[in-house]
């Protein structure tokens, strides 16, 4: 395992944007080199005859009818509610940018 200087800290929080205390950036290191550590150890597993899982529970999305439901409303009702903002039968707005 290489080992995560200051310098690899630093230029993280720089891409990251952030601001980090030098007790901060010491705890990260060490925070890193515990989880490659980990990553190491579940690399040493024997996985070779292990089917991948992609799930592991039997949930199933739930899907339903897609009905339309105009909740007794129509075009024309919704035009009359923008007043006078009406230019060829759509609604102006002001630009936003």
């Amino acid at each position: 395992m290489s080992e995560i200087s200051k310098q690899d800290i630093e230029h993280l929080a720089k891409l990251s944007n952030l601001k980090l205390e030098d007790a901060e950036v010491e705890n990260l290191q060490e925070d890193l080199k515990n989880i490659i550590g980990y990553i190491e150890q579940l690399s040493e597993l024997n996985t070779e005859n292990i089917e991948p899982t992609y799930q592991v529970s039997d949930n199933q999305n739930i899907w339903r009818k897609d009905e339309i439901n105009n909740y007794n409303v129509n075009r024309d009702k919704l035009l009359d509610l923008a007043g006078d903002n009406i230019v060829d039968n759509q609604i102006k707005v002001p630009k936003v940018l």
